[in-house]
């Protein structure tokens, strides 16, 4: 330890412990201002790209939506949340009235966004519902995106199958990477 010469008002004032070792400083660097890198707050770039996930009110659509939330918050992208419908005319003939699959699928995709992100979607979150087939909607859709994501299984097929028919066709044909949440 070196020797305290001087007066009390002559000694360095605090202690300082950092990895090189504890010292004492002098009174002139209690007040320095931290550098301009410390003070500026750390401003998040805008989002660029897209994520698009594929929504039909599954579980395997719901874990879905919450890996792409998640995935597009921490690399800064856009999420799409993408949900389809078909109108079968075959039901007019069995006495089916007053249903909408549109509407069905709408309150499907703000229902499953809700759960997901509360009552206001984040500004980076898009979703959209269109009629049609849904791996084409979906393989559509992942045209320019970074990732596409989907369930394991929805809705529809055979409970055995390990792969549904259309995350199994988005895997094939996606315009980016496909991934497939069990």
């Amino acid at each position: 330890m070196q020797p305290m010469n001087g007066t009390a008002a002559t000694q360095p004032s605090h202690f300082v412990a950092d990895p090189d070792g504890a010292r004492y400083e002098s009174d002139s660097r209690v007040n320095h201002k931290p550098e301009a890198a410390h003070t500026e707050s750390a401003v998040r770039p805008a989002r660029t790209g897209r994520i698009v996930v594929g929504v039909d009110g599954s579980e395997a659509s719901l874990r879905a939506l919450a890996k792409a939330a998640s995935l597009a918050d921490t690399l800064n992208t856009g999420l799409q949340v993408v949900t389809t419908w078909k109108f079968f005319t075959e039901y007019n003939d069995i006495g089916v009235t007053g249903w909408s699959p549109e509407e069905d699928a709408t309150e499907i995709l703000g229902d499953a966004c809700r759960s997901q992100f509360g009552a206001t979607l984040p500004e980076w979150v898009a979703t959209s519902s269109a009629e049609g087939n849904p791996a084409q909607r979906l393989i559509d859709a992942s045209e320019g995106a970074e990732m596409l994501v989907v369930g394991s299984r929805g809705h529809g097929g055979v409970v055995g199958l390990l792969l549904g028919s259309v995350s199994s066709a988005c895997a094939e044909k996606a315009h980016c990477a496909v991934l497939v949440v069990h």
